[in-house]
């Protein structure tokens, strides 16, 4: 996700009051003023300002002009990069995205092209007074999220606000007010036009915490899941959320994971409402996933990878013969394999192969306990040479063999691995 480096309130107060003495007015703005108001610890705090950017530059020498069209400066402050933007207007929106033009104007016009009142909030730290142009603060106390002005016009100029909606009202534990709900639902196909990296860094914020179920809820409810995983082979008309705490794993005590693991949960999730388990955890079922989720979230080759072989995991596990000690073995030896015992528990949440999965759960943990899943193994290529084994395809074969044997403690020596070797 593009972001820049953190910056500290004292570091942005500096240059607030540096600002000020200049004779210009300047506040804290946006995110850092919401999270301060919930009492939770904002991550940047961003200062806007009258001053036009040429000004910003003027007084801070140093500052670096990342967006001086959009009125955007990065100014350096001690160990801060504090972003310092001027009181701006929007033009029109012909991309979807991004404005294409600009004009700077008052603190009140600028609140009012924000995204959603919670977001348009200034604070002034030198009276330590709030100024609210949208009514924040009172959708801050009845725990609401609303678009500023026009839903519609909002999410017209912006289509990934759209998201953006359901990952605050799902950190927060906020409802989404229902004007900005019906334009969401009525605007949802043109999530399309954002591109899968975007929506791929804002799927990350919110599919991985604890409240992924909440977030996954809402983009299905408001038909945004819908879109954003449309390259996936089958995805269900209608999802049945009496089962939703799939991703969730465990309610007792939530968990954050890694997008690659909330990929392969989403995949199965979706999958397994059309396909049996079975038939889904086949190599070429998990690569039509595998390439879907890189189409639709652009996750990197190292979380495609992981997702691929979470799932392959599996297959072992739940084929119809039962697992043998060897393959629960080489199954815990894997990196993975902690993500696939999660995905385990996730099918166990929606009623599928619970008892299976529960013995299966019972005995990978006793051997987890026992520790020592992946010892070294008691024979190698050389040793089979010495041995006067003629080197070909049938190595790999006899070794694999061989180690399962001294996974299942059958064996316990070289000579009695050499003399496996011998009888295959």
């Amino acid at each position: 996700m593009n972001s820049k480096p953190p910056c500290t309130r004292d570091d942005a107060l500096i240059v607030i009051k540096r600002l000020r003495e200049a004779g210009h007015t300047a506040y804290f703005a946006g995110g850092c003023v919401r999270d301060a108001l919930l009492g939770l610890e904002a991550k940047d705090w961003d200062v806007a300002t009258d001053a036009p950017p040429p000004r910003v530059r003027e007084l801070f020498p140093a500052a670096q002009a990342v967006g001086a069209a959009f009125g955007v400066i990065l100014v350096r402050i001690g160990r801060s990069t504090v972003e310092v933007a001027t009181f701006r207007a929007d033009g029109a929106y012909e991309d979807g995205r991004r404005p294409s033009s600009v004009r700077f104007t008052s603190a009140e016009e600028d609140a009012q092209r924000r995204d959603f009142t919670i977001n348009g909030l200034f604070l002034d730290p030198i009276e330590d007074r709030i100024i609210d142009f949208v009514g924040g603060r009172q959708d801050l106390s009845a725990r609401i999220i609303r678009a500023i002005g026009s839903p519609a016009e909002r999410f017209g100029e912006d289509h990934l606000r759209m998201i953006r909606a359901v990952r605050f009202a799902a950190r927060f534990g906020f409802e989404i007010e229902p004007a900005t709900t019906d334009a969401i639902r009525s605007l949802a196909t043109r999530i399309k036009g954002i591109s899968p990296e975007r929506i791929g860094d804002e799927l990350r914020l919110m599919l991985t915490p604890p409240t992924r179920t909440v977030a996954w809820t809402l983009l299905w409810d408001l038909h945004l899941s819908r879109e954003i995983f449309r390259f996936l082979p089958k995805v269900p008309e209608r999802l049945d959320f009496n089962r939703s705490v799939f991703l969730n794993l465990n309610k007792a005590d939530p968990i954050s994971m890694g997008l690659s693991l909330a990929a392969a949960v989403l995949c199965i999730r979706l999958q397994t409402e059309s396909i049996d388990v079975q038939a889904f955890l086949t190599k070429p079922e998990i690569s039509r996933c595998v390439r879907a989720m890189r189409q639709a979230l652009r996750i990197s080759n190292d979380e495609s990878e992981e997702m691929a072989q979470t799932l392959a995991n599996l297959q072992p596990l739940l084929q119809s013969d039962p697992p043998t000690v060897a393959q629960k073995k080489r199954f815990l030896a894997q990196p993975t394999s902690g993500g696939s015992r999660h995905l385990m528990q996730a099918l166990v949440t929606i009623d599928l192969h619970r008892d299976r999965i529960a013995a299966l759960q019972r005995k990978l943990a006793e051997l987890s306990e026992k520790g020592n899943v992946a010892p070294a193994p008691l024979l190698d290529g050389d040793d089979l040479i010495a041995a006067g084994f003629p080197p070909g395809p049938r190595f790999r074969q006899i070794l694999e063999a061989v180690y399962d044997a001294q996974l299942e403690e059958r064996i316990s020596t070289k000579d009695h691995a050499i003399q496996l070797a011998k009888s295959l």
